[in-house]
């Protein structure tokens, strides 16, 4: 034996406020696409036909609750059809024979039923356009689940209106004020008029459609206009407006430039109509992740809404209207690289972290958006595009530190390097190579860069043994060791480049020298399973002419404390943070010029 569901009306409307509905006032929004899409659909039988909405507030009498009273000249309901479609759930007469273009704003048979979020009574009062000899009805639904239907004596235009009575808790939504910023909010680009009477004076509350869809004098005149509307929607000075349009799901639209670098863990969400009703100002998905640079604002003519009518949902219309819509920021980007270089820049600027760290992630945009992008080069920030033109082999150090080391030489030599270390940009540099597998890509390391310098001859090397001899047992303790090369700039005397390793041992023992005694021994454990031996290399420049006075310094005092010197002051210029001893060295060194100083210049007699 098989039985019918029990719906239980007050748990739906419950439902329908707490859960599916975003808060009471969606009310307003429920009855505006009732009534356009019932004149819609009598505009299908009279092509000629006007429709107008209305919206009235009755006050109530001696201390009783408002009215609101909502009013559209569409396409009515017969007796047949009430019964069929308001007292079922989920049945909708927006499913039948007279389906326009491009569908209605509502297809799901829940709309009225917002209505009891606000009023524990729904009265409507239809009359069809289709069978003028019928009377008009009147429908009286309450929350608990009971109706009932009966004719009306009295003659009525075709159309419908749906009286609310304000329940307590809803006196909010039966303000005139709030009311007309509620209509103006969801219907401001409805097509059909909407008039808000109050008491002798009338008001009709929407525009004349979307901006984007009138005719401007010119492509400056358009964009001031754009950009006005923009301000007034959102407060913002948005930096620029590109237009928008999908064929899929009819979509048309604006997106604005954002005048500010948005957080990526932000939601990336839009303010987005269906056939000109406004659906969310918080929608998502409707442009591809990498879009995180613009606010959008479309209205959309055959994408399928969501049960709330909130959103969209996802499927393969909004698929490929989200791919269309991505195309249109490409091609923008695109024009504004040929034509407008100078505003490109000032976008990229304002949004190149963002954009570097979309294009790791998204192949299409990293192709778009590479060759623009600004990288710090030991020949200045440029971006990749002018880095190339200049050199054929791109070159970049992984980490900030070793980048360093090597600026200040590579720079001097005219040779090109990019400091890979800022965030994102040692992946981008590396997938610049398996994107386009055409161009060189070298992973530098300053070791290795500083092999490609100048040999010593026979006769230098002799000349410098003693010195590399006693730099070796100066720098032991440091755990480094000394060689002498030949690079510029001549006045650079000498060249710190530490290993990996190096570097990370160096940042144990900071961290030992602040940590208490537990995290030291710790720490301590961590140092003593490495290997023996040197971690970092001091390069001295047989250029410059101390280094060369130093090759021929016999005091070996003297010539290990130089050697000290060169030590710290390479550490400093390559940005190193002086640990503990290498802190006292200095200081020791420092205190011993000074007492030579003063030794040589004793204070006179009195």
């Amino acid at each position: 034996m098989s039985h019918k569901f029990q719906v239980h009306l007050r748990g739906i409307i419950e439902l329908l406020s707490q859960h599916l509905y975003s808060g009471p006032h969606v009310f307003v929004r429920e009855l505006l696409q009732n009534g356009v899409d019932a004149i819609q659909a009598r505009t299908q039988h009279e092509p000629q036909f006007v429709g107008e909405i209305t919206l009235e507030i009755v006050p109530g009498k001696k201390g009783s609750m408002p009215t609101l009273i909502f009013t559209d000249n569409g396409i009515g309901l017969t007796e047949a059809e009430i019964h069929e479609f308001l007292a079922t759930i989920g049945q909708s007469s927006k499913r039948g024979e007279f389906q326009p273009p491009g569908g209605f704003i509502g297809q799901f048979g829940v709309g009225l039923l917002a209505c009891f979020i606000v009023s524990n009574e729904v009265v409507v009062v239809t009359r069809s356009a289709k069978d003028r000899s019928q009377p008009a009805l009147e429908w009286r639904g309450k929350q608990d689940g009971t109706y009932a239907v009966k004719s009306l004596d009295h003659d009525l235009p075709a159309g419908t209106q749906v009286y609310l009575t304000c329940k307590e808790g809803s006196e909010e939504f039966f303000q005139p004020d709030r009311v007309r910023q509620l209509v103006r909010y969801f219907g401001g680009m409805l097509p059909v008029p909407i008039r808000f009477i109050e008491s002798q004076s009338s008001q009709v509350l929407n525009g004349d459609g979307p901006p984007w869809a009138k005719k401007f004098r010119s492509k400056a005149h358009e964009r001031k206009a754009l950009l006005e509307f923009g301000k007034e929607l959102f407060d913002a000075n948005f930096f620029d407006v590109i237009p928008l349009h999908s064929d899929a799901g009819g979509v048309d639209g604006v997106a604005f430039v954002l005048p500010y670098s948005p957080s990526l863990a932000h939601k990336r969400t839009h303010r987005v109509y269906l056939k000109n009703m406004l659906l969310s100002e918080s929608a998502e998905g409707l442009l591809p992740d990498w879009a995180f640079f613009v606010k959008c604002v479309v209205n959309a003519q055959s994408l399928r809404p969501t049960a709330s009518r909130e959103g969209f949902y996802e499927d393969e219309a909004l698929a490929a209207a989200r791919e269309s819509l991505g195309q249109c920021l490409r091609d923008y980007l695109v024009a504004l690289s040929e034509d407008e270089p100078e505003r490109l820049h000032k976008l990229i600027a304002l949004h190149h972290l963002s954009m570097k760290a979309l294009a790791v992630q998204d192949d299409d945009f990293f192709r778009l958006i590479i060759d623009f992008l600004p990288f710090e080069t030991t020949l200045g920030l440029m971006t990749l595009k002018e880095y190339r033109q200049e050199n054929p082999v791109l070159r970049f150090v992984p980490n900030h530190d070793q980048y360093r080391q090597i600026a200040g030489v590579a720079a001097a030599q005219g040779e090109g390097i990019i400091d890979g270390g800022y965030v994102y940009d040692a992946d981008l540099l590396a997938r610049y190579g398996e994107l386009f597998p055409e161009t060189r890509v070298e992973e530098v390391d300053a070791a290795g860069y500083a092999q490609t310098f100048e040999e010593l001859t026979l006769e230098e090397q002799e000349e410098t043994f003693a010195l590399i001899r006693a730099a070796d047992l100066a720098l032991r303790p440091y755990r480094c060791s000394a060689d002498i090369k030949k690079f510029l700039p001549a006045e650079m005397p000498a060249l710190y480049h530490s290993s990996k390793e190096g570097e990370f041992l160096r940042s144990v023992e900071r961290s030992k020298e602040i940590a208490d005694d537990l995290w030291s021994g710790v720490l301590n454990n961590l140092t003593s399973k490495s290997p023996g031996g040197t971690f970092a290399q001091l390069f001295f420049n047989f250029r410059n002419a101390l280094i060369r006075k130093l090759a021929k310094l016999k005091d070996s005092k003297l010539l290990k404390r130089a050697v000290q010197m060169l030590y710290v002051q390479a550490l400093l210029m390559g940005h190193h943070p002086l640990q503990g001893n290498e802190l006292a060295l200095l200081t020791e060194g420092l205190s011993d010029l000074i007492e030579e100083c003063v030794a040589r210049n004793p204070e006179p007699e009195r």
